[in-house]
């Protein structure tokens, strides 16, 4: 198994996007988002992309974990630890001593992942609850 990283195109996005069954955007609407994207990640299975992961922000306080895909045959393989320990360790790269927050908005069922990965949920005694909004 490999990551790697800032080499994910629109065709392979959409590919591992919709093997989740989630309702692909456009091919437009996700080579903008690459482009304005901070950084990319892939899980290799020798040569089968198997899981990826976006990482958007303003790259200095505020990073966001974004379109997290783990192809269902291959989730609870250690691949979703593999690629949040890799956005990690970039991060770290990227802004040496600094702290800054990464986020997320979860899946119910993916909760527990994310907790076992030191995530926090929200509401908690000091925050409250994530929110989103979809414009259309």
């Amino acid at each position: 198994m490999r990551i790697e990283i800032n080499k994910l195109d629109a065709e392979l996005f959409l590919s591992l996007y919709t093997s989740v069954g989630w309702e692909p955007p456009s091919k437009e609407q996700v080579v903008t988002a690459l482009d304005n994207t901070i950084a990319t990640f892939v899980a290799y299975d020798n040569e089968k992309p198997v899981g990826m992961v976006r990482v958007i922000g303003d790259g200095g306080m505020s990073f966001y974990i974004k379109d997290f895909v783990v192809v269902p045959s291959y989730q609870s393989k250690g691949i979703g630890r593999m690629l949040i320990e890799s956005v990690e360790k970039y991060i770290k790269a990227a802004v040496g001593e600094w702290a800054v927050s990464l986020e997320l908005i979860s899946t119910i069922e993916a909760q527990p992942f994310y907790e076992k990965m030191g995530f926090e949920v929200r509401p908690c005694e000091w925050d409250g609850p994530g929110m989103f909004k979809m414009i259309r």
